[in-house]
């Protein structure tokens, strides 16, 4: 399949056994009979290509509406407006929603997003009133994610690529929505007075050196801690 379709194709476990499944034209499935001496063919909307925007929804926490750029903000709040295209975060998961919920409670300052994503948190924040507002990820295609949809936006956020062990830029607050690993490694490389993190289940309490955690918010069996420095 890799050589036939080097582009991709979808495998679905079935209870028979994994189904393989390439989008492709006539010829394409020609080359699967040829190869498998068999295959199913099924013809698929034309619109097929486009349905993974069905997944994403826009989401109200207080005054911000976060959404995708095909929808429609509401008329009475401040729009956070992400292409989920090419990277992870779109306000929809509940850890993003717990960071956004606590940034909203933060006194505003300087703010560093660890792990940026597609920049959802950052440009939250900028929106809200941080400044500066800098983002930086270990993949470069976050880093172009967060430029693209920061400008979208109309907000000033600046966005670094960094080494999983590289310090990290100062600011007053910090927000990570990573691992937990990669939470746990966040001491002696983050340099903020308010450090909120996520990424974890609410079963796991991540005790950071030279911070204290001062509170803790609970969504659909995950977690998101604020700690400040001891």
């Amino acid at each position: 399949m890799l050589d036939l379709f080097p582009e991709g194709f979808e495998e679905v476990e079935r209870p028979d056994g994994l189904e393989l499944a390439a989008y492709t034209t006539a010829a394409g499935e020609e080359r699967l009979w040829q190869v498998f001496g068999g295959a199913r063919g099924t013809d698929v909307d034309v619109d097929w290509d486009v349905r993974w925007r069905d997944f994403h929804r826009p989401i109200r926490l207080g005054p911000l509406w976060v959404g995708p750029p095909w929808e429609t903000p509401d008329p009475d709040a401040i729009p956070v407006v992400v292409d989920p295209g090419r990277a992870f975060g779109t306000g929809a998961h509940g850890t993003t929603q717990l960071c956004l919920e606590l940034l909203l409670e933060a006194e505003r300052g300087s703010l560093l997003d660890v792990g940026c994503g597609s920049g959802v948190l950052a440009i939250a924040a900028a929106l809200s009133g941080f400044e500066p507002v800098i983002g930086v990820d270990v993949e470069a295609a976050s880093i172009a994610a967060t430029i693209e949809n920061a400008a979208r936006n109309g907000v000033e956020v600046s966005a670094q690529r960094v080494g999983p062990d590289d310090p990290l830029p100062p600011a007053d607050v910090a927000v990570a929505n990573i691992s937990l690993e990669g939470v746990m490694g966040l001491p002696g490389r983050v340099s903020a007075a308010v450090l909120v993190t996520s990424g974890y289940l609410e079963s796991e309490e991540p005790e950071l050196a030279g911070y204290r955690r001062i509170g803790r918010r609970l969504r659909d069996g995950w977690a998101a801690d604020v700690h400040h420095r001891a």
